[in-house]
Formats: C-alpha cells, structure tokens, sequence
C-alpha cells in the first residue's frame, strides 16, 4: 500500500450548481472527496491528505496533512457556503505544492488530487503557461491526479489537463479521468478507477481503461466490482447468462421455422413451372383436337362402308331369289305346255 500525503483540490465555482450529475454537481463532487479520503486513510494508516478550493474568493486551504474525516467532512460543509466566482487552477496547484513540501512526515509520496467541473480560462488554458507548471510540479516528485467532469471535459484535439498528466506522469503515477454525465456516480467511478488502484491492492490493468474515458462500467464487467459486491456481480452475469440463452432459443425457433418453410419453395417452383409451360401445352390441344377428329371420320367411314356393303349384301340376295322365282316359274310353265300337248 503506498505511503502518501495527498491535497484534494475541489471546484467551488458557479458552474458546481448544474444539476447534469446526481444528485448535483456539488454534491457527487462532495461523496468522490468522501470516499476518496477514507480509501487512502484506509490504505495505510501514515497517510495523510489535505482540502482546498480553488474558487469563490480565491484558493483556500482548509485542511492540511489530517487523518480526521470529520475535519474533511466540515470543510465540504464550508465549502458549500463558498460557492461563486471561478477557478484559479495554476495557483491551487502552486499553493498545494507548497503545502507538501511542508508535510509532517518528508518519507511520504506527495500526491494532488485535482476536481475539475469548470470550463478552463485564462492562464489554465495556455498551453505554453501550463507546460512549465508541469515541469515545476515533476521536478518537486509530485504525482497529480485530474478529475474532469462536466464544463471541463474537453473534446477535439486540444486537451490541456490530459497533456498536462502526461508531462508530470513518471511511471505512470499520473492520471486523468474524465467522467460523462449520466446514471452512474462520481465517487463509484473514482473507487474503481486507476486513481485509487494502488491504495487498494489492484494493479492498474485490472482497472480497464477507465483512467482514460472514465466510462461507468470502471473497466469491471457490468460495472460492477466482484470483490465489493460479488452477489451483485453474480446476480448480474446469471441474467445475462439467461438472455444470452433466450436469443439462442429464439434464434433457434427463427432458424427452425425457415427451415421448414424452405421444401414449400419446390412445389411453388413447380408450380411456377406448370404455370409457364402452359402456354407452350396450348398449341399442342388443337393438334390432339384433330386427331380425334380424325379418328371421329375414319370410324363413320368405316361405319358407311359396312353400312353399304350390307346394303349390297341384301341386294344381291334380293336378285337370287329373283331367279329362283323365275326358274321356278319358267319350269312350271314348261310343265304346263307338256300337259297340254299331250
């Protein structure tokens, strides 16, 4: 665990009384200082840290080196009070490098914690200004931690606090956390972030990037850590578990259900193909038409034919019978001339 003297530094500005952080922006900045106090006196009990403002009338410290929370939680109050004006960063920074350099116990790391919800001016937004202060406060062996939430999250390219860190850092002992409005809360972010990682056992890469986005989730699946709160964490990855398992079923059921809607597409194609072929079946129905038309013709020939050829049948016979007739007749009469000439 380190053994640190640290000097919180908060925002005590105008702009401390948006409401975009819950419950306020004074209020979440009060509970991170809370909490931060109690886990470096928790970490070892040598540590010492300090309070000040950096707005209203001017920087004020208001406690130095202490392991009193009582004496910090009287210093928010105050603060509370001190609210107006804006924030002088170049000089809380220089007055708190003198208030370590006069700690009582010289073998203590020094250490600046820094809260930020103002939006920079002035000497704190020159960039040549804030080059050297960093090189002053890295030749004192001074590591610095920035806390940017609200008007002081800078976007685009320029990024003064974040540069800032870059040139005091050594061994990465420096950090910048810039914390987005949102659900979560200052002071759960900042206990899972890689500011408080070494004052409670956990090296720095367990923390994720939250010391460079300071996303709600601290770098922790679901942003919750299992070593505070295991059930929650549990109870957390069982229901995700448990949806994870009913988009499988259902991706399951969706699959299924496209599966056996997929044979229906054959007879559909056969249909479309008996539908197409239609037109080329229709020229060959007057062909069949004649045919049996043909048929239809040959079978009454053949019907006249047996029909005449009956009628010749029966004629003929008619004529024979004639003849018989009139051979009966003519022997008859031939008969009869015998008789009568005798």
């Amino acid at each position: 665990m380190p053994l640190e003297a640290t000097i919180i530094i908060v925002d005590n500005s105008e702009y401390m009384r948006n409401g975009d952080y819950q419950p306020s922006r004074l209020r979440a900045q009060a509970d991170a200082v809370t909490t931060l106090f109690q886990t470096k006196i928790d970490s070892n009990p040598e540590n010492t840290v300090g309070f000040m403002t950096m707005a209203g009338k001017g920087v004020d410290v208001l406690v130095t080196n202490s392991k009193d929370i009582g004496a910090v939680l009287n210093a928010i109050r105050t603060t509370e009070d001190k609210l107006g004006g804006s924030i002088d960063l170049p000089n809380a920074i220089e007055k708190a490098l003198l208030a370590l350099k006069h700690r009582s116990n010289p073998n203590l790391r020094q250490r600046i914690v820094v809260f930020v919800a103002s939006p920079l001016e002035g000497q704190a937004a020159d960039d040549k200004f804030m080059t050297r202060l960093a090189k002053r406060v890295k030749k004192n062996n001074v590591a610095i931690d920035f806390v940017a939430f609200g008007d002081a999250i800078e976007e685009g390219e320029r990024n003064v606090l974040s540069t800032f860190v870059q040139q005091v850092s050594s061994s990465d002992n420096s950090h910048y956390l810039s914390i987005p409005p949102g659900p979560h809360l200052l002071s759960d972010i900042i206990l899972n972030s890689p500011i408080l990682a070494e004052d409670r056992g956990i090296p720095e890469a367990a923390m994720g990037d939250a010391g460079g986005s300071g996303g709600g989730g601290g770098g922790f699946e679901f942003g919750v850590d299992p070593s505070l709160d295991p059930e929650l964490a549990m109870a957390l990855r069982m229901s995700m578990e448990e949806e994870q398992a009913r988009q499988a079923a259902a991706a399951q059921v969706t699959a299924g259900s496209s599966s056996s809607s997929a044979p229906s597409a054959p007879p559909a194609a056969a249909a479309t193909v008996s539908t197409t072929s239609t037109p080329a079946a229709q020229p060959a129905a007057p062909a069949a038409a004649q045919e049996d038309e043909d048929d239809e013709d040959a079978m009454l020939q053949q019907a006249l034919a047996l029909s005449q050829q009956q009628d010749v049948e029966m004629g003929d016979g008619d004529e024979e019978e004639g003849e018989e007739d009139a051979i009966k007749r003519a022997i008859e009469m031939s008969m009869k001339e015998d008789q009568q000439k005798k």
